[in-house]
């Protein structure tokens, strides 16, 4: 039989389509993937049909519509009216985010470069820094607030380390780095030759009157970042796959040389739709996250009454709970079991998201983008468990 030596053998099916699938199998209410239940903007549902109907159905630009990387260089500049970026040369508008990951680290490591990534982490960074030959060097948040230990961070810096992976507003814990968080970044990596890749696809889900600070704020990382965004994230539709990266000219180079063999370019017409959308109700994204802060405080409101203990999710759309005083002697691959046969209701394993999660890990990941019906419905199984 012939053999094939894979690359990544380590890597089997995502517990995001495998808890997806339990969801399916078991008729469960699903809040493990991150994606919403309800319909996007009607008029963004309008303008892709237009798009489709006036034959935007062609490749487009490789780099992206102009149009629309004009509307991510607004998104920066009415955060940071000092930034000005060159939607020429330092936007490109991508597949969805992860592909914008997966190139940026394929573009800019070579074979036994290190990157720190710090866990819990989106579970895509791995994979793509072992299919390019260098290696991962993981370094656990501080548990409750999943802080950064700047220490440890300092004390992983070897001459091999080439990247840090920054994800602010964090997934899957909610939280968001503070500008100190920037700043002792920037302390530690000034001496070195180091890059950073920062995945903001949660930039405008920041709550409680909280500041959501990019890598591309700081003029000392201008010049050594990649910025991740995601327009799935911000206009409710994931299914569309269409992210943006931002760096300087000669990173964005780099980055366009490997883009361009990986995707080519995005759907048309739906950077059109989305290109049209942002010039005609620049209130969507204004109004966004007190829209998802509603939906967190709903769902912790209805929890009131329940065993479940948390910290408030500081942004994105993920709350996560301790099941401690419920079932302490499971670990929580096995809550996940128990929940979805016992009371129909599916989560995430916070372990997904380490190497080596710790063994008193007892926090299971939710999802709140969903109608306050499914919420509704939520807590009240949760808060029988």
């Amino acid at each position: 039989m012939f053999q094939i030596n894979h690359k990544i053998p380590q890597t089997g099916t995502t517990i995001f389509s495998t808890m997806s699938a339990l969801s399916q199998r078991l008729n469960a209410l699903n809040l493990s993937q991150g994606f919403p239940d309800f319909s996007p903007p009607s008029a963004l549902i309008q303008a892709l049909q237009d798009a489709t109907a006036q034959g935007h159905n062609q490749y487009p630009l490789g780099d992206g519509l102009p149009a629309l990387r004009e509307q991510v260089c607004q998104i920066f500049k009415q955060r940071n009216p000092l930034l000005q970026l060159d939607p020429k040369q330092e936007v490109t508008i991508t597949g969805g985010a992860t592909i914008a990951l997966h190139c940026t680290i394929q573009s800019l490591l070579q074979s036994g470069d290190e990157v720190i990534i710090f866990d819990p982490s989106y579970d895509s960074y791995g994979p793509s820094i072992a299919l390019v030959g260098a290696k991962a060097i993981h370094i656990h948040l501080k548990t409750p607030d999943f802080s950064v230990d700047w220490q440890q961070v300092e004390d992983a810096i070897t001459p091999k380390t080439r990247m840090i992976i920054v994800n602010t507003p964090h997934n899957p814990t909610g939280a968001i780095w503070s500008k100190q968080d920037w700043l002792n970044l920037i302390e530690i990596i000034e001496k070195h030759n180091i890059m950073v890749l920062s995945d903001e696809v949660y930039e405008h889900l920041v709550f409680d009157q909280k500041q959501h600070y990019s890598a591309l704020d700081f003029p000392e990382l201008r010049e050594r970042s990649l910025v991740v965004g995601s327009f799935g994230k911000s206009f409710h539709v994931t299914g569309w796959k269409t992210g943006y990266c931002v760096a300087c000219p000669q990173i964005m180079q780099a980055f366009r040389q490997v883009y361009q063999f990986a995707s080519f370019c995005g759907v048309a017409p739906v950077q059109v739709a989305l290109s049209q959308f942002m010039q005609e109700h620049p209130e969507h994204l204004a109004r966004l996250a007190s829209f998802y802060q509603a939906k967190r405080d709903l769902f912790l409101d209805g929890l009131n009454n329940a065993r479940f203990t948390y910290t408030a999710s500081q942004g994105t759309y993920f709350q996560t709970l301790d099941y401690s005083q419920i079932q302490p002697h499971l670990n929580d691959v096995e809550m996940c079991q128990y929940l979805a046969e016992q009371h129909k209701i599916v989560a995430i394993p916070l372990s997904a998201f380490y190497k080596k999660p710790p063994s008193s890990l007892r926090l299971l990941r939710f999802c709140f983008a969903k109608q306050d019906t499914t919420l509704l419905n939520a807590t009240a199984i949760l808060a029988t468990c």
